[in-house]
């Protein structure tokens, strides 16, 4: 009887296991994982002119490090959001962003060929950096932990499982400059949950009067901040079109862009807010 139950422990840990899908170590790259706004950021209503824009600094303004032990110097959310935030202003086909944060990198090779042109005694025909018409400001402005947690948990003669979830909350904040007038066209705030969630079962009992059986078995599925931090900036994206549009600021290319699904979600959705 001892060998059958440690024969059917083992089996029910061995299945367990294989149902957790564990990743591969040889997973190969890919792109990176968008949410659910990305959908609806790549289906906004095409504008009539694309619009130039200059990004010079997103940063980190939380000053918020990870709450796990030992991570005093870990900084709880990415310190690229720049990066994140010119790849959804392309993404949305309504702007056009101007190099700004590597802006003197790009100085220097513009002077290497002003320089190799003179040597060659021809003449310096490189064309003006663009301007732009509006600059980006804003950042990461909060994030905040323990928004929510709980669990469940339950354990009968020594056999029993528990959940535990937490949710986490990043929050950015965009805003429209009009550079000829240093005028703020709109402004914009939006946030994202971040979802954690911890599961746990085992076994504790004696099958002999001196024989101890002890199985557990658990897994985490966290959702990665980076992506939680990319939904919110493509929203915070599509609602600086929205407000653009309902402004005046900006012209979709034609005239039924109200008939839009995207235009009417959002537009909905911030008027039901205020």
């Amino acid at each position: 009887m001892k060998r059958l139950f440690l024969f059917i422990a083992v089996i029910m840990v061995a299945g367990c296991s294989n149902s957790l899908s564990i990743p591969d170590t040889d997973e190969a790259p890919k792109l990176m994982q968008r949410g659910s706004t990305y959908q609806d950021l790549i289906h906004l209503p095409d504008p009539k002119g694309k619009l130039y824009v200059s990004i010079y600094d997103f940063r980190d303004q939380t000053g918020q490090y990870k709450p796990q032990p030992n991570s005093n110097f870990s900084t709880a959310v990415p310190q690229g959001a720049i990066s994140l935030l010119i790849m959804s202003l392309i993404d949305s086909k309504w702007f056009v962003p101007l190099e700004r944060e590597g802006l003197q990198n790009l100085l220097t090779e513009r002077k290497i060929i002003r320089a190799a042109q003179s040597s060659s005694k021809g003449q310096a025909n490189i064309a003006s950096l663009r301007s732009a018409n509006v600059m980006i400001e804003g950042g990461i402005v909060a994030y905040d932990t323990n928004i929510k947690t709980g669990g469940a948990g339950a354990r009968y003669l020594g056999v029993g499982a528990s959940t535990q979830y937490r949710t986490d909350q990043v929050t950015v904040s965009l805003r429209v400059v009009d550079v000829s007038s240093g005028a703020i066209l709109s402004s914009v705030t939006t946030s994202k949950t971040i979802f954690s969630q911890e599961m746990q079962t085992g076994a504790f009992r004696f099958i002999d009067y001196k024989d101890l059986l002890e199985v557990e078995l658990g897994y985490t599925n966290n959702e990665p901040v980076n992506i939680a931090l990319m939904s919110a900036i493509d929203a915070a994206v599509i609602y600086l079109v929205v407000q653009g549009i309902d402004q005046g600021l900006w012209q979709a290319g034609t005239s039924d862009n109200i008939n839009n699904k995207i235009y009417k979600k959002y537009s909905q959705n911030k008027a039901e807010i205020l």
